[in-house]
């Protein structure tokens, strides 16, 4: 019975490609912790010119080399979780809700720059 919960057990995990659409944000807290948040764009793999942006935020020492590495532009691979942030707007009382990838893990793939094949990708954890 164990064997066929484990097989069955919910996952949440994402696997994003895609480019930094803006400089990251560092923010460190009282506590000493540091998060750093940007978006990605991610091209649909078909012709029809759709991009899907998703917000990123990463804790701790991948954090930090991620604000220090990572511009807009710069081609990252992610992987993580995703977290539903919910609020209500003051002004009309809507509820709001937006999805967050949180990363687990970051490769820095190069900026629009370097499109250099050769280029050894860097891998953040």
């Amino acid at each position: 019975m164990q064997e066929r919960n484990r097989l069955t057990a919910d996952i949440n995990h994402v696997v994003l490609v895609g480019r930094a659409g803006k400089d990251p944000e560092m923010r460190y807290f009282e506590s000493g912790r540091v998060v750093t948040t940007f978006s990605i764009a991610v091209n649909r793999p078909m012709k029809d010119g759709i991009t899907d942006w998703f917000d990123i935020e990463i804790w701790g020492k991948p954090a930090e080399i991620a604000g220090e590495y990572v511009k807009k532009g710069t081609m990252v691979g992610i992987d993580g979780k995703v977290r539903w942030d919910s609020w209500t707007r003051k002004d009309t009382g809507d509820k709001q809700i937006k999805p967050i990838v949180i990363a687990d893990n970051i490769r820095l793939l190069g900026s629009k720059k370097d499109n250099n094949p050769n280029a050894i990708p860097q891998q953040v954890e």
